[in-house]
């Protein structure tokens, strides 16, 4: 049996995490709750992804977004304001925001620097 050297990072990923928040600016997106299907993957060597979790539902569930671009950005903060997160990537699905999709939804990533 080989011995596991050095420094390894795990990939955490939190699947399909099913918010209600307002998003949009129209006045049937102001006034009605809508669902938002989170996905977050990160490397990172010790965060605690139960805490991370934590903080995007305190975040995100039952508040007002104007966007969905900018819900997306405020939940890559939140992620990469721990130390320990090296790279996390975020995607946030709007289900049924248009007509004929399944779902509209936006990405964004960051990385921190050695």
């Amino acid at each position: 049996m080989t011995a596991v050297t050095g420094n390894h990072q795990a990939t955490v990923r939190i699947k399909d995490l099913l918010l209600r928040a307002y998003i949009g600016i129209k006045e049937e997106e102001i006034n009605n709750q809508q669902d938002v299907l989170i996905n977050v993957c990160l490397t990172y060597d010790a965060a605690n992804y139960r805490t991370i979790t934590k903080q995007i539902i305190g975040h995100v569930d039952g508040n007002r977004f104007a966007l969905l671009e900018r819900l997306t950005h405020e939940v890559l903060s939140i992620v990469m304001e721990h130390e320990a997160v090296h790279w996390a990537a975020v995607e946030i699905d709007k289900p049924h925001a248009l007509r004929y999709a399944e779902s509209v939804s936006v990405r964004l990533e960051a990385h921190r620097d050695s």
